[in-house]
């Protein structure tokens, strides 16, 4: 089998390492004698095969050397990368894949086996030909020509879904040769071969078949961007669905536009078509302008156009290519020629805008160079046209609501107070779309904000959560018990006695103390060994089976175990946080009033919360830190009111938890990065790390030289550094003692040192309780607050 497969290009295209090789053999010579060891042992593998120095189109070969091929490219395809890299040596524009990694080959067997053949993506043999004859054109003849175009593999997997893989080639090792049928070619031969795209035939007159040899391989390396293709697609429905007039559109398709063909020359313009009329008509509006109708004016299709480019526009719906104006000027009448010559331009491209099969306007893209524009660099215009046909049918409102269908899609749901920068990230999703780059949602960052944490948290949740486990399963124990008791005094088989003595046993274990592993031993030794039995003695003993089902009554069907204590723990624990939580998340309504600030409260045992307030948050408002002290102020003040709801909540619970409310200062700014991954906010960097090490490790400190921990029922603990946050707290708590928050009895306490962590003090200060309804008494306001920062 021959590499070509019967495809024409106009490359001979040689299997070979030459290039490869040439590069060990300066390693061969290197200082590295590591380096030169390698390099001279992989020459050693080659010599003995010339061939695959000097090129083969014999695929057979492949197969023939593989080993010695394996060696060879041992650097290019590290065995350590091969699960994971999507990665293969092949031929471009051909079908050749050899020397895959494993994950790529297992892609392939997933997909149809070992005779599965990747074909790429809309890339039809003529296009193959020409994109082939562009590379010669720029690195043989050294003319600039730009036609570059994702290339794609659509593979399905082991489910028959379909995967979508982009194709990054690295020509590093491949060599261009002229033959024989190499042509000399002049600036006007590339001018007719700029204005002639689709002509494949004047393509192979010019750059003959088999003209050039290509010698060596490429690195095909893959990436599934499967989700981002999906997320593409999606945003493409929903952008197709109904018609907007944006007066900034013009402006911004300027910009995209002399990105996207990379000329600062280029401009856009637009004009709409009136079917009933078979004319076109301006567009109005800020920037609009339109270089066909020129002023304005409303002119017949057929007045302005030639016979071809009509055709081309109105009944294909197809572009419309001029790369030389003047050219066409001299050959045709057309007043489209002229009029453009006046205004000096030299090359356009022009666009029909459709929906439906419907025309609804044309899109001019016109330069003043010579061939800028063409009919070669047009196709590009098929990776982006479908969002510039949605930018002009969008309305402003679809817009909003497509902004908000791109962050509920990429992140879920959004703190108000933040959401206004994931908007601008939204809208630069958008303008991504509609310049062809395949949009990626990048991560949000708000750089020096001011951290505020705090928990109330189920004071020794632990232990609790132990005695309830406990108490379950001495009592499902004792009921097993009874059951093989009553086995043993009807048979007296020597079974009963051993299981019961292994009942007692486990009973011993969890007595006084239940270890890690002593739930999960028991529900093992339940399940795997007195089931059976149980299930054993219900069919043979009547009696035993009335009193295997009053044991199996008492069994939760959704733990297969005794589950009352636990139920009544876990109870308490769903009421505490869901009563706690709502306080809060009502109180942040008001805080947020006061002034914006990023706020995140989530669940365990007990309820925590972080905020984070400055001026990268803020937007367009003027952050000063007398709102930080606002906020510190109000924190204060609800994990007070919330302490008293716990108060009041108490009695009501099934098991009375006892609650202990912990609040850290943290005085330096930090920044938090939203991990799109994990779809929330976080600490960014390895210093503001250290706050993260605080938070997670505070709530287990001790005081100073004693065994007690920080964290008490009916005390509010404040842990800081700095001198000044101590004087700040101290302040507040007299304001709050005067509200009826606290007592007046403070303590101050230094905390034994952390892993990681020293240095660090508290303030403990107990809280007033109280049976009345806090909620119907009156709290201070904003402008309290504000009045007492200020004194």
């Amino acid at each position: 089998m021959k590499v070509e497969k019967g495809k024409e290009l106009p490359l001979m295209q040689l299997i070979s390492f030459n290039k490869l090789l040439r590069n060990y053999e300066v390693m061969a010579k290197s200082d590295d004698e590591f380096l030169a060891q390698k390099a001279r042992r992989i020459l050693a593998a080659q010599a003995p095969y010339p061939e695959l120095r000097e090129g083969f189109t014999d695929v057979s070969l492949l197969d023939k050397h593989k080993e010695v091929i394996q060696i060879i490219l041992q650097d290019v395809f590290p065995e350590v990368l091969t699960d994971n890299e999507i990665k293969a040596a092949s031929l471009p524009y051909n079908d050749v894949i050899f020397n895959s990694s494993r994950r790529f080959r297992k892609i392939l067997e997933e997909a149809g086996g070992k005779g599965f053949v990747p074909e790429m993506r809309s890339m039809p043999h003529d296009q193959m030909y020409v994109m082939a004859c562009a590379v010669i054109l720029n690195f043989y003849y050294g003319f600039s020509l730009d036609f570059k175009r994702p290339i794609f593999y659509d593979i399905p997997d082991a489910n028959g879904v379909i995967r979508h893989y982009r194709i990054l080639y690295n020509a590093d090792f491949i060599e261009l040769e002229p033959t024989d049928k190499a042509k000399d070619l002049t600036p006007e031969d590339f001018d007719e071969l700029l204005a002639n795209f689709d002509n494949i035939d004047l393509w192979k007159e010019k750059i003959p078949p088999n003209s050039f040899i290509s010698k060596g391989f490429v690195i095909s390396n893959m990436f599934d961007v499967s989700a981002e293709h999906s997320i593409s697609e999606i945003k493409s429905s929903l952008i197709a669905s109904a018609k907007r007039t944006d007066e900034g559109f013009m402006e911004g398709l300027q910009e995209t536009f002399r990105s996207f063909f990379n000329k600062a020359n280029l401009r856009a313009g637009f004009m709409t078509y009136n079917a009933k009329n078979d004319s076109f008509e301006p567009v109005y509006g800020d920037g609009m302008e339109s270089f066909v109708l020129k002023n304005n004016e409303t002119v017949n299709c057929k007045d302005i156009l030639c016979g071809y480019s009509y055709g081309k526009l109105l009944n294909e719906n197809t572009y419309f290519a001029i790369s030389d104006i003047d050219r066409y000027t001299k050959n045709s009448k057309a007043v489209l020629y002229k009029r453009l010559g006046e205004q000096g331009i030299k090359s356009a491209i022009f666009a029909p805008i459709a929906h439906n099969d419907e025309l609804l306007g044309v899109l001019e893209l016109v330069s003043t160079e010579k061939n800028v524009l063409n009919s070669v660099n047009a196709h590009k215009l098929e990776d982006i046209m479908p969002y510039i046909v949605s930018a002009v049918l969008r309305s402003k409102t679809e817009e909003e609501n497509l902004i908000d269908a791109i962050i509920q899609n990429e992140c879920t749901s959004v703190h108000e107070a933040v959401y206004w920068r994931f908007q601008e990230e939204a809208k630069r999703f958008i303008k991504d779309e509609l310049e062809g780059v395949q949009p990626t949602f990048r991560e949000i960052v708000f750089k020096e904000v001011n951290p505020l944490y705090g928990q109330i948290d189920i004071k020794n949740s632990s232990d609790a959560r132990n005695r309830a486990i406990q108490r379950d399963l001495m009592i499902q124990l004792s009921a097993v018990n009874k059951v093989l008791e009553s086995a043993w005094q009807k048979s007296r088989l020597p079974i009963y006695e051993e299981l019961m003595f292994r009942v007692n046993d486990h009973m011993e274990d969890i007595k006084e103390v239940l270890h890690t592993n002593s739930e999960q031993a028991i529900f093992n030794f339940i399940a795997d060994e007195i089931h059976p039995v149980f299930a054993h003695l219900k069919k043979t003993d009547r009696d035993l089976r009335n009193l295997i089902m009053e044991y199996e009554s008492s069994i939760d069907k959704g733990t297969d175990s005794y589950y009352d204590h636990r139920r009544n723990y876990d109870e308490s624990v769903m009421l505490i946080n869901k009563r706690l939580a709502a306080l809060i998340d009502r109180r942040q309504r008001d805080a947020q009033a006061m002034f914006p600030h990023y706020f995140e409260r989530y669940k365990t045992d007990g309820v925590e919360h972080n905020m984070y307030i400055g001026d990268s948050i803020a937007g367009d408002l003027e952050f000063d830190p007398i709102y930080l002290s606002n906020l510190r102020l109000w924190q204060l003040q609800v994990m007070c009111e919330m302490e008293n709801t716990h108060y009041k909540l108490r009695p009501e619970l099934p098991v009375p938890l006892d609650v202990a409310s912990l609040i850290l200062v943290y005085n330096t700014s930090l920044s938090i990065r939203f991990r799109m991954d994990e779809k929330r906010f976080d600490v960014d960097g390895t210093y503001n790390a250290r706050y993260e090490v605080i938070k997670k490790r505070i709530d287990k400190s001790f005081i100073k030289g004693t065994n007690e921990r920080l964290t008490q029922p009916g005390k509010m603990a404040i842990v800081y550094s700095q001198k000044k946050d101590e004087l700040e707290y101290l302040r507040y708590i007299k304001f709050l003692k005067s509200k009826g928050y606290f007592t007046g009895k403070v303590e101050i306490v230094e905390l034994e040192g952390l892993q990681g962590v020293s240095g660090l003090k508290a303030i403990r200060a107990d809280i007033l309780y109280s049976k009345a309804d806090r909620a119907e008494e009156k709290t201070f306001t904003y402008d309290d607050l504000m009045e007492e920062l200020r004194a």
